[in-house]
């Protein structure tokens, strides 16, 4: 942007744009937006604009690309979703009153984590913009807003959870002090933009301040914070000055901040999310075949989006569970009610959303009346929600009920049935509302009444009965006389057109008349403009009403769809208790039961006590272990989440975490193998997890040796069942592993049943006591399609290694075993070979069948070099 001399209107472009350097400005001037430089550059690049110039006076000319104003937020959705800012730019006055250069000021900046528009949200999930404040010792503060419905959520987590804690938020931007050493090492912050701000920026005793001036109160004890939230509360200083600084004119559809604290929730580790598949599948960001997917029956926008939210958080307060069971339970058993409730909500827009569009000033007309529409069925949603009698968190609700009615009766009362998308384009304020523009209106819709009156009046006033009133576009209104009759033409008469047989004149009336009727569409355009503006400002002005309406439907929202799913798919509610124990009776997965006839899944019971509290469980490939330990995990989350789960009955001690490890995977980008991540994923259970836990485990140690991948899977079964004393089940194809249940006296062996009929196996997935004696993956190789030579060969090899074996396998329970003796005196079996020589087998039955003690040194000396010779052909 050099030069020596630049325009009046290029200098006003770089003071602006020098306030505003990290996003792409979108300069008002007339009918378009216009970018300059290197904005016009990347907007040309990445929207496919014709990339121009512009002369800049004495300097030399600068890249120019512009889009038509009534395309703009198109283009700036294209620009978000590619991950840039976009600050808009606009006149703030009119041009043609203007005093040299038209005025202009930012009046927002648009990012992929401060968005209104609908095109750029997602209406069952939140869209989240992140603050994270540097640790302190071991804690961290995380602040989380949304300004699409105006939540803002803190956090107090500690290092280790932090990960965690963003995951459950999964944010669109995310805000660091500059320096920052490290983030947290988590997928979902993966293409996630990061913003540097300065560290003073964090600084508590200035975020206490900004909050307090935000949410009009005298102290943060006001807000529930309390004085060791000062980390959380510099986190929400940090993103509160960023939002004011994206919105000039402020955020005030922000709600007061709801604070979570250690111990509030249950952390969901990124491998529990994926390996459940709970809210994204493991085929990407897809939620079919999830169990959101399965539960999310809901009727509103808000419902889905907190119906999420408890998926990733499940509680840990039984006292918290309970209340939301009975509420479910007293709509499972009343389907009256139920279907009454969600009868109601159909059609209830997003209330949270709109509300905020309206405390923001963004509202259009239609979206308003939608907002109106929606609480006007807020009274069906209470006598609907009132027939529970209080059943469970439905009490509480209804104490804070307000059903917004003077608000909804308003809207719909000052707006049109059917209002258009912006102002201006047809009605949106209703007859009768105000009479100023009532009779505009008259006036502009009653033309031809008026017209006929004129003429009927100038008629008798000249005695010309011919005379006409006409209009066209060039002259306006005026009366036509033929020249018959010219010489009866009154004075005040003004010849405005002269025709080959008549003249055309105005009158000091008529011209009057013109000027009212053609100023009454500009004049009816402002008044409606006046009125609507009021009107949103009025609404927008009980913004915490709203919220709390909204935040109230979804969580009835979310409860009749729970309920509905547990009547429609059988169900059971969970007993809860305070104790260890954990047993599920004819449990089902919820997501694969979806994907097959009802009566083709084959449900399975599940005992995990105190001291039975680890099972080892053993079965071929493709049996249904992973989808035992899967289902098993949801359960004890959905019952926790407060709904209902797909077994007979189940009665489950609350867990404080559910870890999982199902399935491999690498992670290329960090540098990562299929198992490095194992045992990272591995290690952070061992190093996290309570004797209140909940861990599945599948295929520890499958990515290394056979030797080194027992021993690694022996070792974690022994320190989970030792150490940490937690509910363990652990799937593995390490049929030695069954040696634990004689060695560990809280150890089960269980295995999934198959059934071989000739070379044929059928799968049972049938859990059943003890442990499997083959893993079947030949024939399962042989299901999948593989050429009849390798299977064949296949067997070959399997019968060689399993004749070595043996002799080298009896060595390891014993050695295994000894690992409570010192590490000198346990034996190192060799590791097995994978191809062994037929020469070799032969060499080796010579070495078994040998008396040495029978061999003079001589002897010795030949049989040796005989076996060398026989190793050699």
């Amino acid at each position: 942007m050099s030069g020596a001399v630049v325009t009046p209107l290029m200098q006003q472009y770089r003071e602006i744009k020098a306030r505003h350097q990290s996003a792409i400005l979108f300069f008002r001037m007339g009918d378009f937006y216009e970018m300059f430089y290197e904005d016009a550059e990347i907007a040309a690049r990445v929207l496919g604009l014709t990339l121009t110039s512009r002369n800049n006076g004495a300097a030399a000319e600068v890249p120019l690309a512009g889009v038509p104003v009534k395309a703009g937020p198109e283009y700036v959705r294209r620009l978000v979703q590619q991950g840039y800012r976009v600050a808009i730019c606009e006149q703030m006055e009119d041009p043609k009153v203007a005093k040299g250069i038209v005025r202009r000021e930012v009046v927002e900046t648009i990012s992929p984590g401060v968005a209104f528009a609908d095109e750029l949200l997602d209406g069952a999930r939140n869209n989240f913009v992140v603050a994270i404040g540097a640790p302190v010792g071991e804690l961290v503060g995380i602040a989380a807003a949304d300004v699409s419905t105006g939540e803002l959520r803190l956090a107090i987590t500690t290092r280790s959870e932090a990960d965690t804690v963003l995951a459950r938020f999964a944010p669109r931007e995310l805000l660091v002090p500059r320096g920052m050493n490290a983030l947290p090492r988590t997928p979902v912050l993966d293409g996630v933009l990061v913003t540097e701000r300065e560290p003073w920026e964090f600084d508590e005793a200035m975020a206490r301040d900004d909050l307090a001036r935000q949410f009009e109160v005298r102290g943060l004890d006001g807000l529930g914070l309390e004085v060791t939230d000062g980390q959380a509360v510099a986190a929400a200083g940090a993103l509160l000055r960023y939002l004011k600084e994206m919105q000039p004119a402020g955020v005030p559809q922000l709600a007061r901040p709801t604070i979570e604290r250690a111990g509030g929730v249950m952390p969901l580790d990124e491998m529990t999310r994926r390996n459940l598949e709970l809210v994204e599948s493991l085929r990407g960001a897809d939620t079919s075949g999830t169990l959101l997917a399965v539960l999310d029956r809901t009727m509103t926008p808000m419902g889905a989006r907190l119906l999420r939210q408890w998926l990733l958080a499940p509680l840990i307060d039984r006292t918290r569970i309970e209340l939301r069971l009975d509420a479910v339970g007293a709509l499972v058993t009343d389907a009256s009610a139920r279907d009454a409730l969600r009868s109601a909500l159909d059609g209830v827009r997003d209330v949270e959303r709109l509300g905020s569009k309206a405390a923001s000033g963004r509202a259009t007309p239609r979206e308003l009346a939608a907002l109106g529409l929606s609480l006007g069925r807020l009274p069906h949603v209470e006598a609907a929600a009132m027939r529970l009698n209080g059943a469970g968190v439905v009490a509480t609700l209804m104490h804070q009920w307000d059903g917004c009615a003077e608000m909804a009766a308003s809207v719909q009362h000052m707006l049109v049935e059917r209002p258009p998308l912006q102002l201006g384009d047809d009605a949106t304020i209703s007859d009768g509302v105000d009479a100023e523009l009532d009779a505009l209106r008259a006036l502009r819709n009653g033309g031809k009444d008026a017209i006929a009156a004129i003429q009927t009046e100038e008629r008798a006033r000249t005695g010309i009965p011919s005379l006409k009133v006409g209009f066209n576009r060039v002259f306006g209104y005026f009366i036509e006389v033929t020249n018959a009759n010219r010489e009866l033409v009154p004075a005040d008469y003004q010849r405005r057109q002269t025709l080959t047989g008549a003249e055309r004149f105005v009158t000091p009336a008529l011209k009057e008349y013109e000027e009212r009727v053609l100023t009454a569409a500009e004049r009816i355009e402002g008044c409606e403009r006046a009125l609507y503006d009021a009107l949103r400002a009025a609404v927008g002005r009980e913004v915490g009403r709203i919220q709390c309406a909204a935040r109230i439907v979804a969580q009835l929202d979310v409860l009749s769809a729970l309920a509905d799913v547990a009547a429609r798919e059988g169900y059971a509610r969970p007993a809860l208790t305070d104790g260890f124990n954990l047993e599920i009776i004819a449990g089902r997965h919820p997501v694969v039961e979806r994907m097959m006839p009802r009566d083709k899944f084959i449900p399975n019971d599940v005992r995990l006590e105190e001291d039975a509290r680890l099972v080892i469980l053993t079965g071929p490939n493709m049996a249904g272990k992973s989808t035992i330990l899967r289902q098993v995990g949801l359960i004890v989350l959905m019952a926790q989440t407060g709904s209902f789960v797909p077994a007979a009955s189940a009665t489950i001690g609350v867990c404080d975490r559910v870890f999982t490890r199902v399935g491999a995977s690498d992670n290329l980008v960090r540098g990562q193998s299929t198992f490095m991540v194992e045992m990272a994923e591995t290690s952070a259970i061992l190093h996290t997890a309570s004797s209140r836990s909940l861990v599945l485990l599948d295929e520890i140690g499958r990515g290394t040796s056979t030797y080194d991948g027992v021993s690694i899977a022996w070792a974690v079964s022994e320190h989970l069942h030792d150490r940490v004393g937690c509910k363990t089940i652990f799937a593995t194809h390490y049929h030695e592993l069954v040696q634990l249940a004689s060695e560990l006296v809280a150890v089960r062996n269980y295995n999934v049943g198959v059934r071989e009929v000739g070379e044929q196996i059928l799968f049972l997935h049938r859990l059943q006591p003890g442990g499997a004696d083959r893993s079947y993956g030949i024939e399962v190789g042989r299901l999948a399609g593989l050429p009849a030579p390798v299977i064949a060969r296949a067997r070959t090899v399997l019968a060689l290694l399993e004749g070595e074996a043996e002799h080298l396998v009896p060595a390891l329970a014993p050695a295994v075993a000894g690992a409570r003796r010192p590490r000198s005196q346990i034996p190192s079996p060799d590791q097995l070979a994978l191809f062994i020589p037929a020469a070799h087998q032969a060499a080796m039955e010579r070495l078994r069948t040998v008396d040495v003690n029978a061999l003079t040194p001589l002897a010795a000396l030949q049989f040796v070099a005989e076996l060398s010779a026989q190793a050699k052909s």
